[in-house]
């Protein structure tokens, strides 16, 4: 059985926290920032994490984090 492959744009995303969450950015912080408020832009510094539905979709991208 050939090793599984790694989806390299979620690798470079997404982070094992220490109680085994994976953890995310904020989206919409690129750019644009003058047309975001005040408020956005703070609340955008900090991240997340990604919701347990979505915890099966994630292993499987990324499968060796």
């Amino acid at each position: 059985m050939p090793k599984m492959k790694t989806h390299k744009g979620a690798a470079k995303r997404i982070k094992r926290t220490g109680s085994g969450k994976f953890a995310r950015t904020s989206a919409n912080n690129n750019h644009f920032f003058s047309e975001k408020s005040e408020a956005q832009k703070r609340k955008r510094r900090q991240g997340g994490t990604v919701h347990p539905s979505d915890h099966k979709r994630i292993k499987d991208m990324v499968p060796y984090i």
